[in-house]
């Protein structure tokens, strides 16, 4: 069954969590590979700002980090008093999946707002799975 309220997409990359977790969960690092607020800047602590690749419009992002259990809830919105809830990461140690210990799974959630298409749904989740690439190969140079 093809959910139709969440979409998620995992990678396993052999990095440990901890150095995965860092690109989830910082928000100057995690511009290297978001589509949707690249290049950001920090326009106020906590507060991150980039631009969508593909429509070049701003986009607003604050970060809840949960170090503990590796996990971040990410409010997005075209400006500060627009952001809202709409993504979460978590990072899964390799072991925890009797991977190996070095290794982990990086996943990101989206859920779809009911003003979204069809289309645009498609797109976010396809944009997702390619960002879990762009994730992998940022922490295989790291």
């Amino acid at each position: 069954m093809q959910d139709p309220h969440c979409h998620s997409s995992s990678i396993h990359v052999m990095r440990p969590a901890e150095i995965a977790f860092e690109i989830m969960s910082e928000g100057l690092k995690q511009g290297q590979w978001t589509w949707g607020s690249f290049d950001r800047k920090e326009v106020e602590p906590g507060l991150f700002m980039g631009h969508s690749v593909f429509t070049g419009k701003q986009t607003y992002v604050r970060l809840h980090v949960d170090k503990p259990r590796l996990l971040v809830d990410y409010e997005v919105g075209g400006s500060p008093d627009a952001m809202q809830f709409r993504n979460m990461s978590r990072v899964i140690p390799g072991a925890t999946l009797r991977m190996a210990p070095d290794s982990c799974v990086v996943t990101l959630l989206t859920w779809r707002l009911a003003t979204q298409s069809d289309a645009e749904w498609t797109q976010f989740g396809t944009i997702h799975e390619a960002e879990m690439f762009l994730i992998k190969g940022l922490l295989k140079r790291a």
